[in-house]
């Protein structure tokens, strides 16, 4: 793998002795077109991160050179922000191809995150189509939040059982009333490590590494969504293990397309917006693409509220013959509050 070495201590002079601030691990796993996508994702991140980040990139070997070449070109404000490192995609070397294919190329890596990051006790898991329009800092505090037993976190798969896709169409067992989306993940991978997980193959409870691959061979004709089938079959049977948290911590399509269902987002307004069905990519959304593309331009120290902000509100506002351009005012508010603390950092020169 491929380390950045940590840059915190140059010119720290006096402050060495000082207790280090905590940080936050964030991965993602890049495949395939992902290279732009992923990046704008981690710019989102760092922008607006409080707290120190640490990046974990799982990506197919020959994008290693371009993620590094693009990190090292940002501003050195930004760079004191995060550490990262880069990774080979790695699956368990008897089942390695069976695991690269299920659902999208690498997608199930993600799955093996406990096993691989030994060393670390807790990271957030985001697909590459995630926008922070807030501090990871806020997802992070979950973990504060989870009792004795619990050991991730995600939100549900929809709002509404009588139109989501599990409780219409699953041929497996699936999390609560409408299953959990795996797009957005926080995981306590030490408790992950340790638990004995309860299922449906046998009557004693199997760890972590013991449980996946039994699992993908019963369930392979029956699941749709690959390694998110694969968890939500496994906090099926074990739902005490699961913190939900709400949808506004993981917005998609389905919260608007047909109308507005997630309650959350309309009263704090949208905090991780994630594009699934490729809708930053294409015209059929046209508000969550005015949102990437709005990221993805910014250029870094120019003003975030007229270079960024502004213009968006405005491109959203031609989106309004849409639903969720309907509710456009969702995706700007805790952005706009996101952005006015840029502006406070940059002021007081941190």
């Amino acid at each position: 793998y491929i380390m950045r070495q940590s840059i915190q201590m140059e010119g720290a002079g006096n402050r060495v002795q000082s207790s280090p601030e905590p940080t936050m691990h964030l991965a993602v796993v890049a495949c395939g077109e992902r290279l732009e996508e992923t990046l704008t994702m981690i710019k989102s991140a760092v922008l607006f991160s409080i707290k120190r980040l640490y990046l974990h990139v799982f990506a197919e070997d020959q994008l290693h050179a371009s993620f590094m070449e693009a990190l090292e070109s940002w501003p050195d404000i930004l760079r004191l922000r995060f550490n990262y490192t880069v990774y080979s995609i790695s699956f368990p070397s008897e089942n390695a191809g069976e695991w690269k294919r299920l659902f999208k190329p690498c997608a199930s890596q993600r799955l093996f995150l406990p096993l691989i990051l030994k060393d670390i006790d807790s990271i957030v898991y985001v697909d590459s189509d995630i926008l922070f329009l807030q501090p990871v800092d806020g997802l992070w505090d979950f973990l504060s939040r989870f009792n004795p037993s619990q050991l991730a976190a995600m939100s549900p798969e929809h709002e509404e059982p009588r139109i989501a896709w599990y409780s219409r169409f699953a041929r497996h067992p699936f999390y609560g009333r409408t299953g959990i989306n795996s797009g957005v993940m926080l995981m306590n991978m030490t408790r992950m490590r340790s638990t004995f997980f309860k299922n449906d193959m046998t009557p004693v409870g199997l760890r972590w590494e013991e449980l996946l691959m039994p699992l993908l061979q019963k369930y392979k004709l029956n699941i749709t969504w690959g390694d998110q089938d694969l968890l939500n079959i496994i906090f099926h049977h074990n739902p005490e293990f699961l913190l939900e948290f709400p949808c506004k911590w993981n917005y998609r399509p389905d919260h608007c397309i047909y109308g507005s269902n997630c309650a959350s987002a309309e009263e704090d307004g949208i905090h991780i917006l994630h594009g699934n069905r490729g809708v930053y990519h294409d015209y059929k959304q046209p508000a969550f693409r005015g949102v990437y593309d709005a990221i993805k331009q910014y250029s870094f120290g120019s003003d975030p509220v007229t270079s960024l902000l502004d213009p968006l509100k405005e491109e959203l506002l031609k989106t309004t013959h849409t639903y969720c351009g309907k509710s456009h005012t969702l995706f700007t508010k805790r952005l706009a509050l996101s952005l006015a603390n840029i502006n406070r950092k940059t002021t007081h020169g941190r």
